[in-house]
């Protein structure tokens, strides 16, 4: 019995035809549903609007609107899209920007196909996927902007929300940069248990993805603890 009942949704976009369809024909071969495709970045923005793909497979370089831009405007319109970058390039300054538009994982052209389908499986759940050397430096740079100062509140700060130990201990973890994956095991739970978590902690919080869910736990110290 598979825990997946409805195929993920996935749409590939790339301005070189030759890769988008391959990638493409190796995600529809292995069970995912290929919704749309797109070359540039404006009809990337159309066709995800218009098709409602669970993950988004975003090349960084493309014509018309650059991919970081695309992720931000689609991130922005619906915060339950979930953006796996596969690029050519390893330069931090790119993976940085990328997170910092919505991306929720990161990955090298040079990874294997069987690398690439197990990323967007894991994108599709909300664990953020790095190629190896890159999730430290991703790390950092929430650290960083935990550490930069917000913009002043309009009132009184209301009440943190109160979660509950196992809902903390989780956040912990994810602030340590642990994977899903890692957590149920330390924790000895499921993996939807620990997705339940964060969805939880996520509503409670009135936060949109990880991103902010690590920026909340490193402001308050949780990483540490």
């Amino acid at each position: 019995m598979s825990e997946q009942q409805d195929p993920i949704k996935v749409m590939v976009v790339d301005d070189h035809p030759m890769w988008r369809d391959a990638v493409a024909r190796d995600l529809s071969e292995s069970g995912f549903e290929v919704v749309a495709t797109a070359g540039d970045g404006e009809q990337a923005v159309r066709r995800a609007l218009a098709t409602g793909p669970d993950v988004l497979v975003l090349d960084l370089n493309l014509p018309a609107k650059p991919g970081v831009q695309v992720c931000k405007e689609l991130v922005g319109a619906d915060p339950r899209l979930r953006v796996l970058v596969l690029s050519a390039s390893g330069e931090h300054a790119d993976v940085l920007e990328a997170v910092k538009s919505g991306a929720t994982g990161y990955l090298l052209k040079s990874a294997s196909t069987e690398e690439l389908l197990d990323a967007v499986r894991r994108t599709a759940v909300g664990d953020p996927v790095f190629t190896p050397g890159l999730a430290g430096l991703v790390l950092g740079e929430y650290r960083r902007l935990a550490a930069e100062p917000g913009p002043a509140p309009d009132d009184a700060e209301p009440k943190a929300p109160r979660l509950t130990d196992r809902e903390t201990e989780v956040l912990r973890l994810v602030a340590k940069g642990l994977s899903y994956k890692q957590i149920a095991e330390r924790l000895v739970i499921s993996h939807r248990t620990v997705q339940n978590h964060v969805q939880n902690t996520l509503g409670k919080l009135q936060l949109h993805n990880r991103v902010e869910l690590v920026r909340y736990a490193i402001e308050r110290g949780l990483d540490d603890e």
